[in-house]
C-alpha cells in the first residue's frame, strides 16, 4: 500500500497545530482507522519534509516511545505547541481540516408539478 496520500495530507497540517491518528484516518477514510494511520506515520521516510511530529494520539497524547517521543515533543514545542507531560492541549492546537468541497451540479433542476 502506498502511503503517499497520507503524507500529502499530513503536509497540510499547519505549524503549531496537530491532528490525531483517528482524525487523520477519518479524513482519508483509511481502512483500519487510527492503527493504519499509525503504521503510515511509522513508515514516514526521512528527508521528505513530512511533519510526522504533528500527528498524535487521542486526547493529545504523544504515543511513540523512547528518544522519538522526546524528539516529537521538542519539534512540537519549537512550533509553539505547549506540551505538558507528553500531552498537547487539543482545544488550543487541534487542526480541523477544511471539509472536502462538494461538486455542485450546475445543471438546472426540473421541478415536478403535481
Amino acid at each position: 500500500m502506498s502511503w503517499n496520500p497520507v503524507y500529502r495530507f499530513v503536509q497540510r497540517i499547519p505549524r503549531g497545530k496537530v491532528l490525531t491518528y483517528g482524525a487523520l484516518a477519518g479524513a482519508l477514510r483509511l481502512p483500519g482507522g487510527a492503527r493504519t494511520a499509525g503504521r503510515a506515520m511509522a513508515a514516514t521516510p526521512s528527508g521528505k519534509g513530512i511533519p510526522w511530529h504533528r500527528v498524535i494520539g487521542d486526547h493529545g497524547k504523544i504515543l511513540i516511545r523512547g528518544p522519538h517521543a522526546l524528539l516529537q515533543k521538542k519539534l512540537l514545542e519549537s512550533e509553539g505547541v505547549k506540551v505538558t507531560e507528553f500531552r498537547v492541549d487539543l482545544k488550543r492546537h487541534l487542526w480541523k481540516p477544511p471539509k472536502a468541497s462538494r461538486l455542485k451540479d450546475k445543471s438546472p433542476r426540473k421541478r415536478i408539478r403535481e
